[in-house]
């Protein structure tokens, strides 16, 4: 019988690990792939696609990080982060999908989701934000709301990172000694490694209901950062039948042209930035 560990994946079902890639060619590969991405916006710009990418995970799993490499080069005019704070007194009186509908995407726009509605099947479930009947009402109206979104024309993609209880462990500890990543630690998140059990079977039934033929999930192995990176880029970019689109050419003037009328207001009329880099070559050369 094979083992199992601590998490409930027998050996068998571990992922098998590739080489981990070198920097050098994760950082061509991911530029490669930005380049598509944003042949990728200028179809969605051209044609009016609207699309959603939903990102769901544990804690810690990766999905900030694909995000931010995937809009990197991409306009904030364009392609938009919607990731929702806790709702409020009136939102939690909404219908729940309402308050993320006003984040789609209209004509031309692509909307990355840093979680989404499916919070309820998650945190909400896990730590009782919302009841049984809300949970249950989730699981049953989702594909169908999916549905209406797909067959709106909205092209709509969802991604589970998947990281192990022990590389999850280890990015905390590594936040909690980042003093410019500790803010990402919160109670909620150190709770989730006493619930790693409650969370592994509410995402298990979650996947039951709402991992459809016409609105799949996919699973994303994320315990090696670059790599989720990389596979999940490249298999959004596979999966979205996109072309270049051609440009009117633009031509610069080799040098502009002046009418020798304009005098610059002398520099002491202006406030300048105090030049706090000469402290640092100062600094660096004595």
């Amino acid at each position: 019988m094979a083992s199992k560990s601590k998490n409930g994946r027998s050996a068998k079902d571990a992922p098998k690990k590739s080489p981990k890639i070198s920097n050098e060619i994760y950082e061509a590969e991911l530029f490669r792939l930005q380049t598509e991405l944003v042949k990728l916006q200028e179809w969605v710009k051209a044609t009016g696609a609207r699309v959603v990418v939903v990102f769901e995970g544990r804690d810690a799993a990766g999905k900030g990080g694909t995000i931010k490499r995937i809009t990197e080069y991409l306009s904030p005019r364009i392609a938009r982060v919607a990731a929702l704070p806790a709702p409020n007194d009136r939102e939690r009186g909404q219908w729940y999908y309402q308050r993320y509908v006003a984040h789609l995407p209209a004509p031309g726009e692509i909307v990355l989701f840093d979680r989404s509605w499916y919070n309820r099947a998650g945190v909400e479930k896990v730590m009782g934000f919302c009841t049984p009947e809300e949970h249950s009402l989730f699981l049953r109206q989702t594909p169908q709301f999916e549905q209406m979104l797909i067959d709106d024309g909205i092209i709509l993609r969802k991604y589970w990172f998947s990281v192990s209880e022990e590389e999850q462990l280890r990015r905390f500890r590594s936040r909690m000694k980042d003093p410019v990543r500790q803010w990402k630690l919160s109670p909620m998140d150190l709770e989730s490694i006493n619930r790693w059990e409650d969370y592994s079977r509410a995402k298990d039934e979650m996947m039951v209901h709402t991992d459809t033929a016409v609105c799949p999930w996919h699973v994303v192995e994320s315990d090696i950062k670059k790599h989720a990176r990389l596979n999940m880029i490249s298999h959004l970019l596979s999966t979205i039948d996109y072309h270049p689109v051609e440009h009117a050419p633009v031509s610069l003037p080799r040098k502009p042209v002046h009418s020798g009328n304009y005098h610059r207001p002398p520099r002491s009329l202006s406030k300048y930035v105090p030049d706090h880099v000469a402290t640092l070559v100062g600094d660096a050369e004595s």
